[in-house]
C-alpha cells in the first residue's frame, strides 16, 4: 500500500486502539498509531510527534556511570537529595551557565524532570491554605498539566501567544490576585512554540511572584538552546535566562534529557532557590512534620516519590555538569544540530504553504531549535494531524499542548539526512492533494 494511506485504514486502526480522535491524541497515543500502521502496511511514517534526543549520549557520562557501576555502586542506595559530587556539580553549572549563585543544598537529585515537577506540585499546594492552584503559561509540555489533574489539584492556563512584554503583566496580576496560585509553571525555551520569555518577562513573572507568594517553577529542559546569542561559554556572560535573577521564589528543572542527551537514564536536578530552601512554613510542619521548605520538599515528598534517583546515573550527570563547566563538554555546541535541521524543516514546510505559528518573540525572529510550530489555512490543528497522518507524517496538535492556535508541534530532533527528501515528497504530495489559492499580494509575501 502506497501513500497517501486510505482513511478507512486510519479511522479503523484508531477506533481499535481506542483513539478517539487523532488530533486530541497525546504523545505517545501518536507514535503508537503511527508504528501500528506502519506495521500494518509495511511504509515507514517520519516521526516528528516525540521528542526524544537526537544526538549521541555525552561520552564523559557513560563513562562515569559505567565507573560508578564497576566500583559496586549498584547495591548501596543512594541519598536521597544526591550524592555530594552531583550537588557540588549542579551548583557550579547554574553559576557557569545562568550566572546565579545557589548552594549545592538545594540542588537535589530527581528522577528526570517529569518527576521533579511532580514533586514541586505536591509541595508548592501544601505550603500556605488555600493556595491550591497551579497556574501554567501555555503553550507547554502536556504532561505537566496532567499530572496536576492526577493529583486532584487545581489548574488554570492562558496560551501566552497574545500576552507577550508588559501584556503579560496585565494578564498575571489579576490571575494571582484572588490568591490561590501555588506556583507558575513554564519552560523556557517553550516546549512546544520555541518562544524565549524576555529579560522584561521574566522580571514581570518573578515580581509577580514575590509579591504575591507563589513558586516559580521554570522547566530549563532546552537550557542554552536560544542560538540566536552564544550561552556555550561557562562562567561567561550571556548567561541563559532565568527568572531566578528577579525572585527568591524559584524551582528550577535541569534535565540530562536534551542537555546531555542523556533521557534515557532519567536524571535532573531540582534546584531551590537558598531563600526558599531554608524558608518555614508553619503548614508544612502540620502536615509533614518538618517545617522549612527543601527539609519537607527532600525527606517527605521526594522520598515518598521515589527514595532518591539512580544512583550510577547521579555520577553521570555530576560528571557531564563538571565537564561543562570545565569547558571540556560543549553540549551548546553540540546542540546548535537540533538548529540546522529546524531551518531546512522550516523551509521545506513554508515551500509547501505551510505557515509558522509561533514566529515571534516579540519583534524577533524565534530562534531554530528542538521545536517549531506549523499551521495550514484552511485546517484546524486537530484536522491538520488527522491528514497528515494519511501522508506518513506523525506529530501533535497544539491544542493538546494548551494553545488557542491552530496548528501543530514539530521536533526536528528525530530528522537524519535520508529522511529530508522523504519529509519533502510527502508534503509535496500533501500540497498537491490540498492546494491553497492564494492572493497575488499572499504570493508576492511569499517570495519576499
Amino acid at each position: 500500500m502506497g501513500i497517501p494511506f486510505e482513511k478507512t485504514l486510519i479511522d479503523r486502526t484508531a477506533a481499535e486502539m481506542h483513539i478517539p480522535c487523532i488530533g486530541k491524541a497525546t504523545i505517545r497515543q501518536t507514535g503508537a498509531l503511527a508504528r501500528q500502521i506502519e506495521a500494518l502496511t509495511g511504509e515507514s511514517f517520519i516521526h516528528l510527534e516525540m521528542g526524544s534526543p537526537g544526538l549521541p549520549a555525552a561520552p564523559v557520562g557513560i563513562k562515569a556511570q559505567s565507573d560508578a557501576i564497576n566500583a559496586g555502586i549498584p547495591n548501596i542506595y543512594p541519598n536521597i537529595s544526591g550524592i555530594p559530587e552531583l550537588k557540588h556539580e549542579a551548583s557550579r553549572f547554574i553559576k557557569a551557565f545562568l550566572g546565579i549563585d545557589l548552594a549545592a543544598d538545594g540542588c537535589v537529585a530527581s528522577v528526570g524532570s517529569m518527576m521533579g515537577t511532580f514533586a514541586t506540585f505536591i509541595l508548592t499546594t501544601h505550603l500556605t491554605p488555600g493556595k491550591d492552584t497551579i497556574l501554567f503559561l501555555n503553550p507547554g509540555f502536556s504532561v505537566q498539566p496532567l499530572q496536576a489533574k492526577i493529583l486532584g489539584y487545581g489548574r488554570e492556563m492562558f496560551d501566552v501567544y497574545d500576552y507577550r512584554g508588559e501584556k503579560l503583566r496585565d494578564e498575571l496580576e489579576p490571575r494571582l490576585a484572588k490568591g490561590n496560585i501555588a506556583a507558575i509553571v513554564y519552560s523556557n525555551p517553550n516546549n512546544p512554540s520555541w518562544i524565549c520569555f524576555t529579560e522584561e518577562e521574566l522580571k514581570i513573572i518573578g515580581e509577580l511572584a514575590t509579591t504575591h507568594d507563589c513558586i516559580v517553577v521554570e522547566d530549563l529542559a532546552y537550557l542554552g538552546m536560544d542560538f540566536r546569542k552564544d550561552l556555550s561559554h561557562p562562567f561567561e556572560p550571556p548567561y541563559q535566562p532565568t527568572v531566578a535573577r528577579y525572585t527568591d521564589n524559584y524551582m528550577l528543572m535541569l534535565s540530562a534529557s536534551k542537555i546531555f542527551s542523556y533521557a534515557g537514564e532519567r536524571i535532573a536536578t531540582v534546584a531551590i532557590s537558598d531563600a526558599l530552601y531554608s524558608r518555614s512554613y508553619p503548614r508544612l510542619k502540620e502536615e509533614f512534620g518538618m517545617d522549612t521548605l527543601g527539609a519537607a520538599f527532600i525527606f517527605t515528598v521526594v522520598y515518598a516519590l521515589s527514595s532518591g534517583a539512580s544512583h550510577s546515573a547521579q555520577f553521570a550527570l555530576a560528571a557531564m555538569y563538571k565537564a561543562a563547566c570545565d569547558g571540556t563538554l560543549d553540549f551548546v555546541g553540540a546542540s546548535k544540530e537540533y538548529g540546522r535541521r529546524t531551518a531546512i524543516m522550516k523551509e521545506m514546510f513554508k515551500r509547501h504553504s505551510f505557515h509558522i505559528v509561533y514566529d515571534k518573540d516579540l519583534d524577533e525572529e524565534i530562534s531554530d531549535g528542538f521545536f517549531f510550530t506549523v499551521g495550514r489555512k484552511g485546517f484546524s490543528g486537530d484536522d491538520l494531524i488527522a491528514e497528515l497522518v494519511r501522508f506518513g507524517i506523525s506529530a501533535i496538535s497544539l491544542g493538546s499542548t494548551g494553545s488557542n492556535q491552530e496548528g501543530i508541534r514539530v521536533c526536528s530532533s528525530p530528522m537524519t539526512e535520508e529522511l529530508f527528501p522523504i519529509l519533502d515528497s510527502r508534503l509535496d504530495a500533501f500540497n498537491k492533494a490540498h492546494p491553497i489559492h492564494r492572493t497575488r499580494h499572499e504570493l508576492e509575501c511569499a517570495e519576499v
